[in-house]
């Protein structure tokens, strides 16, 4: 469960909220209640940003920006830099949602698949690659770009379309972070880094105390 309330129908006063609730989960049904979306999700990322009304406008309206007509970035190459902010930001969620829209964009199984090891796999083109290069800086670096990638990226895009990529980029990238931190939706899972158990006849001390230096 996520680590904040989620809001019941019964509570629901925006309009925005009802139309959502009723278009992921069918209309009249109580998503916190009779969880589950098409897509296999839980769908408890929505009825937790149900919380704040104005907050689920503001990031449904962020969802409809990458696909607004005016939009001029290859939607397969906008997606690639949305899974790998997935799969850099360590969200199973976003990664997971975001491989489904390039299997729906025609991109083949093998290549979806080569997202987190791009940097050594042949089945991404130099844009493809520009552009997987460019979502590490933003998602890995914290933004740092070598001026090298945006003189790559500027062979085939407009400074327009980097601005595009770059704002789409980020803003999944946030929503990684969010989902994370909420437990929400694929990313209720407990931290899997954590000390793993010495044996019982181990003593707490400097175990490499009694190691003798180098003979020179």
């Amino acid at each position: 469960m996520p680590v904040l309330r989620q809001v019941p129908r019964s509570e629901v006063t925006a309009e925005i909220i009802t139309r959502y609730y009723d278009r992921l989960f069918g209309e009249g049904v109580d998503p916190v209640e009779t969880p589950g979306t098409a897509t296999g999700t839980p769908g408890d990322w929505w009825t937790v940003f149900a919380l704040s009304p104005d907050i689920f406008q503001h990031a449904v309206d962020g969802f409809a920006v990458y696909r607004h007509p005016d939009r001029k970035i290859d939607p397969v190459l906008r997606e690639l830099g949305q899974t790998r902010a997935g799969w850099v930001k360590g969200s199973q969620f976003v990664f997971s949602q975001h491989c489904k829209s390039l299997r729906g964009l025609g991109v083949a199984d093998d290549k979806i698949a080569a997202v987190p090891h791009w940097q050594v796999s042949d089945l991404f083109d130099d844009k493809e690659r520009a552009v997987l290069a460019y979502a590490d800086c933003l998602s890995q670096a914290g933004g740092r770009t070598p001026k090298a990638v945006f003189d790559a990226l500027k062979t085939f895009w407009s400074d327009e379309e980097i601005f595009e990529f770059t704002y789409i980029t980020c803003l999944y990238d946030m929503h990684a972070v969010i989902t994370r931190a909420l437990r929400m939706e694929f990313d209720n899972r407990e931290e899997p880094i954590v000390e793993v158990a010495a044996p019982a006849s181990f003593k707490a001390a400097d175990f490499l105390g009694g190691a003798r230096p180098p003979q020179r």
